[in-house]
């Protein structure tokens, strides 16, 4: 799908909350990479420590990454994920020299609505490692996190 089509429609408000997927480019799964994932988490935590956003939940595939979050400050949802792609890119770049990291084009998003059930979007989310076969139990994927939920330890 183009970025312009990605686009239409696209609202974005201050207090809402959307649940966002980002892909890597062509779909490469740099995020088996355990640094790779760190580095972006670390990006992630920033925009949250600046007050950009509250994270909800989220987890890291090996190509794309899903996010639930409530902006929750005057830059709107395009430039917060131009932000996380664009440092993220240069974070996981700097640190390997020729790693040729980058994220595709545009991002998909939904915005929650009243009526929707978080804690199941939430949950949906966290799955996404055990639907693609990559664990056989939540607490075993190591990128992840939920306001919500908690691995089988109770942690």
């Amino acid at each position: 799908m183009s970025r312009n089509n990605l686009m239409k429609g696209r609202a974005s408000l201050k207090h809402h909350i959307y649940h966002i997927t980002a892909c890597t480019e062509n779909r490469q799964a740099f995020f088996y990479n355990f640094q790779y994932a760190r580095l972006l988490i670390n990006e992630m935590t920033t925009l949250v420590a600046k007050q950009e956003i509250n994270s909800i939940t989220w987890v890291i595939m090996p190509d794309h990454l899903h996010w639930l979050f409530q902006l929750t400050s005057d830059k709107n949802l395009s430039k917060v994920m131009q932000i996380l792609k664009g440092r993220s890119s240069r974070a996981i770049n700097r640190y390997e020299k020729g790693a040729g990291f980058s994220w595709q084009r545009g991002f998909y998003d939904h915005a929650i609505r009243t009526e929707e059930n978080l804690l199941a979007v939430s949950r949906y989310i966290v799955a996404n490692p055990l639907r693609a076969g990559l664990v056989e139990h939540v607490g075993n994927y190591p990128f992840w996190d939920s306001v919500y939920l908690q691995d089988e330890t109770g942690e």
